[in-house]
């Protein structure tokens, strides 16, 4: 456990009162699960889950006192033993050091140090982390996500009380470990001319599970070109149902957008439910669209781009391509980690096709490879040709007009990679990915 501990957080973090602590130590604690906090210190809502958080931890871990000090900071009382070992780790996005060092100062767990700006980053690039505040629980002995969404869990966590639910320290509400689909989704769900059926009717089908609100202009845009989807996809003979998974604010704001839907929806009303499946996908904005096949396992989280880009719906059920072409409706990817982005010289759609197989084995290798130890790939790979998106992408990036060209993109690190030569090979990708990936490529700045 400890080596996996030391390959992602280093040698040393600090306590909230400035003392270092061994990562090693963490293995020797027994740490069971290990909770990824990215925040910083100007953002309010980063403020207010710490206040809560504390106190979700304090429970947790059994701790005498939830507080400054409590559980990994400098004096804390001797600590019993709850059955569920849990760390959180803070990873600031902070540019200021005093502002950060004030931030900690009251937090009960660890951090990473301020000085490991490398690896804070590599953190927020590892779990694509697009917002913040974010908590993610890792399975501490294996490094598997248990949760992505963390901030439901502690917005779910029963207060201790006379009537409340279990504890998380029971382990019947804390998510240790991810539920199958069906398990989660189980009860009744709804059509919006009030019939209800039973879960057990998507036995055989595809699922689009669909989080959307009516408060949110994205999504009834995406709505009104997935119902003529839907429609497309049932009429072709498909197995295919969706279920809605509102973010509404009231039930009448739900009744009011579910009226639009030829679709089940889960009823607004079990809010645990839908809290679950959030959980269960780590929604962290809306719209989204998962796409499952009918053993209930994921074949896409980008169900927005896939439905957008594909119309006809050819495609569906949209299993992930190695390599995409650039367009505006997947070019929001680009903000999710490092991207390979090979530019080519033509809008010519054989070229593109051309520069696609080009990458596709070097992409299908390193996906490969990521999915045997159950992460996702450290980038993903497109082809851009040329077009208004291209020239914007080019100008943002201050790329040079050369093509091809060959390059890795990472826009929350500002940081671009740039192989400009006569003619790409696939030994060049390849070694140019590798010599990304060893971290032996200096980066020069967006």
């Amino acid at each position: 456990m400890s080596v996996f501990l030391e390959e992602l957080l280093g040698d040393k973090l600090v306590t909230g009162g400035g003392e270092e602590v061994d990562v090693h130590s963490l293995g020797a604690r027994g740490i069971a699960l290990l909770g990824l906090y990215f925040g910083c210190s100007l953002s309010a809502p980063c403020a207010q889950l710490s206040a809560s958080l504390a106190a979700f931890y304090s429970r947790l871990r059994g701790d005498a006192a939830a507080g400054p000090g409590a559980g990994a900071g400098a004096g804390a009382a001797a600590e019993p033993e709850p059955r569920h070992r849990l760390e959180i780790v803070f990873v600031s996005s902070d540019q200021d050091q005093r502002q950060w060092q004030d931030f900690v100062r009251d937090m009960p767990w660890l951090a990473l140090p301020y000085k490991e700006k490398h690896r804070k980053l590599k953190l927020w690039n590892k779990y694509r982390v697009s917002n913040i505040p974010s908590l993610i629980f890792l399975d501490a002995t294996t490094g598997k996500v248990v949760c992505r969404n963390g901030l439901l869990v502690i917005r779910d966590d029963p207060e201790e009380g006379p009537g409340s639910r279990p504890l998380p320290t029971e382990g019947l509400e804390f998510p240790w470990g991810p539920k199958p689909f069906r398990e989660v989704i189980a009860g009744p769900l709804l059509r919006n001319n009030g019939q209800s059926l039973e879960s057990s009717s998507l036995e055989g089908s595809h699922v689009g599970v669909y989080f959307s609100a009516h408060w949110c202009p994205p999504c009834r845009s995406l709505t009104r070109v997935l119902v003529e989807s839907y429609r497309k996809i049932k009429e072709a003979g498909q197995k295919f149902e969706i279920i809605f998974v509102s973010a509404d604010r009231s039930e009448e704001s739900f009744k009011q957008y579910f009226s639009e839907m030829p679709w089940l929806a889960v009823p607004y009303t079990d809010e645990a439910r839908r809290s679950r499946l959030n959980r269960l996908y780590g929604i962290q904005g809306i719209p989204t669209l998962i796409v499952l096949d009918p053993q209930g396992e994921v074949i896409t989280r980008q169900g927005r781009v896939e439905v957008l880009n594909d119309e006809d719906c050819r495609e569906f059920p949209w299993h992930p391509k190695p390599v995409l072409e650039l367009s505006d409706s997947n070019a929001v990817q680009l903000n999710e980690g490092p991207c390979l982005v090979l530019f080519v010289d033509s809008e010519d759609d054989g070229e593109s096709e051309a520069a696609k197989q080009l990458i596709q084995p070097i992409a299908e290798k390193i996906i490969a490879k990521y999915k045997a130890k159950e992460e996702e790939a450290p980038l993903l790979f497109f082809v851009a040709g040329e077009d208004d998106m291209t020239d914007s992408l080019r100008d943002y990036t201050n790329l040079p007009e050369a093509a091809p060209l060959l390059t890795i993109l990472d826009m929350s690190a500002r940081a671009k990679y740039v192989m400009d030569v006569e003619e790409i090979t696939p030994a060049i990708v390849e070694t140019f990915v590798n010599d990304f990936l060893a971290e032996k490529l200096k980066p020069e700045p967006i």
